[in-house]
C-alpha cells in the first residue's frame, strides 16, 4: 500500500476513533450491566415478584386485566399490555395520562394474570438499571441523544473498517498475535491494541451496526406508521371518532385465528403510536427463538372486533426487531451473555489503549517540534 494511501487511512482511523471514543466508552461501560439486566434486576430487588399460587390457578381474561390496571391507576389509560417469556403468569401493563403519551412519560408495572394484583417493576420506572438503559440509549436527551449516538456508531464502524485496512500491511512485518515485549511501552500497547482489535472485529461490527439501527428506532417506527400502518388503516381515514370500545377479552383468540402458529407479544390499544384511533393492534411473533423477535401486527376494529388487516413486515422493522436482542446478547442464553461481556471489556481496553497511543504520539510530535525549533 502506498505511503500516501496509508496516511489517508491513518487520518480517517485516528479522527473517527478520537471523535467517538468517549461516547463509545460510555456505551461500553453502561452496556456491560445491561447484558445481565435480568440477573441484576433480581439481585437488586428491581424485578417483579409474583405470589405463589397453585399451578392450575386460572388466568383472568384481558378485559378483567384492563379493569385491574385502571383500578390501580384510575386517572390513566392503558397504552399496552405485553407478555414476558420467563413469567407466564405476568402481564406487563404500560399506562399514561393519554394514549399518545410518549414512552418515557409512561408508567410500567406488572399484573398478576391470575388475580389482577399489581406488582411494581422498579427497573422500568427509574431504578438503577433504567438509569443505565437511558444513558446507553439516549443519554437522557431523547431523540437528539439517540441520533447523536447513532452518528457515533457510524464513526465507530468507519474506525473499524479503516483499522482493518491499516492492520493488513502492518501484520506483514509480524507474526499473527505477536506482541513485541522487548520494545518500548508504546510499541507493546500498539501491538496489544491491534491484536485485541482484530480479535473483537466481528463482534464490534455487529454491535456497532445493530447499535446504529437501534438508535434510529424512533425514525424507523415513524416510517412504519407513515407507510405500512397508514395503508392498513386507510379505510378509516374519514371515520368519525371512536365512541364505544368493545371489551378486550377475546383479542388474543381473534388474533390467533388471523395469525395461526404465532403467539402474542403485546397489544397496542387505540390511540397509541403502534395502533390507530380505531384499532386494537395485536403484535404476534413466531414460536422459534429467531422468529420470536419478528412482529406481525393484527389490526382489529376496536368497535366490532373484526380483523381489518394482517400486516406484512417491512425490512427495516425486521432489522430493528432483530437488532436490539443481538446488540445486548439476548439470543444465546448465559454463554452468549458471558461472551458479550468479555468482548465488551476487551473493547474498553481497545478504546483506552487507542487514547493512550494517540496521546503518546502527540506528545512525541510536540517534543520533536520543540527540539527542532
Amino acid at each position: 500500500m502506498k505511503s500516501t494511501t496509508i496516511r489517508r487511512w491513518s487520518f480517517v482511523h485516528t479522527w473517527t476513533s478520537l471523535i467517538c471514543t468517549l461516547f463509545l466508552l460510555l456505551l461500553a461501560i453502561t452496556g456491560l450491566p445491561l447484558i445481565f439486566h435480568h440477573e441484576l434486576e433480581h439481585l437488586l430487588g428491581e424485578a417483579p415478584e409474583l405470589r405463589e399460587m397453585p399451578a392450575d390457578t386460572p388466568h383472568l381474561d384481558l378485559q378483567q386485566l384492563v379493569a385491574a390496571a385502571k383500578q390501580h391507576r384510575p386517572d390513566e389509560v392503558v397504552q399496552y399490555l405485553g407478555w414476558e417469556a420467563d413469567e407466564p403468569s405476568g402481564v406487563v401493563a404500560i399506562m399514561a395520562a393519554t394514549a399518545g403519551t410518549e414512552p418515557n412519560s409512561s408508567y410500567t408495572f406488572m399484573l398478576d394474570a391470575r388475580s389482577g394484583e399489581a406488582v411494581a417493576m422498579p427497573a422500568a420506572n427509574g431504578g438503577i438499571m433504567m438509569f443505565f438503559l437511558r444513558m446507553h440509549v439516549d443519554m437522557f436527551a431523547g431523540l437528539p441523544g439517540k441520533l447523536l449516538l447513532a452518528f457515533m456508531g457510524v464513526l465507530f464502524v468507519t474506525a473499524i473498517v479503516s483499522g482493518v485496512v491499516l492492520y493488513a500491511p502492518f501484520m506483514r512485518r509480524l507474526r499473527f498475535a505477536e506482541v513485541r515485549h522487548d520494545r518500548s511501552r508504546r510499541t507493546r500497547w500498539l501491538d496489544l491494541h491491534n491484536l485485541i482489535g482484530i480479535v473483537t472485529l466481528t463482534w464490534a461490527l455487529v454491535v456497532g451496526v445493530t447499535g446504529v439501527i437501534t438508535a434510529t428506532a424512533d425514525l424507523l417506527i415513524a416510517a412504519w406508521r407513515n407507510e405500512s400502518l397508514a395503508a392498513m388503516i386507510e379505510p378509516y381515514r374519514d371515520a368519525p371518532p371512536l365512541e364505544r370500545r368493545a371489551p378486550a377479552s377475546d383479542l388474543l383468540t381473534i388474533a390467533g385465528r388471523a395469525a395461526p402458529g404465532m403467539v402474542p407479544d403485546f397489544i397496542a390499544f387505540p390511540g397509541t403510536r403502534f395502533s390507530s384511533e380505531h384499532h386494537y393492534a395485536v403484535f404476534m411473533v413466531g414460536a422459534t427463538h429467531l422468529t420470536s423477535h419478528l412482529w406481525t401486527p393484527v389490526l382489529i376494529d376496536a368497535q366490532t372486533l373484526q380483523v381489518t388487516a394482517v400486516g406484512s413486515r417491512p425490512w427495516y422493522m425486521d432489522a430493528l426487531s432483530l437488532s436490539s436482542p443481538l446488540h445486548f446478547g439476548d439470543y444465546g442464553g448465559r454463554p452468549m451473555q458471558i461472551l458479550w461481556a468479555v468482548l465488551d471489556v476487551l473493547t474498553i481496553i481497545v478504546l483506552g489503549s487507542g487514547l493512550y497511543l494517540w496521546r503518546v504520539r502527540r506528545r512525541g510530535a510536540t517534543t520533536t517540534r520543540e527540539v527542532t525549533a
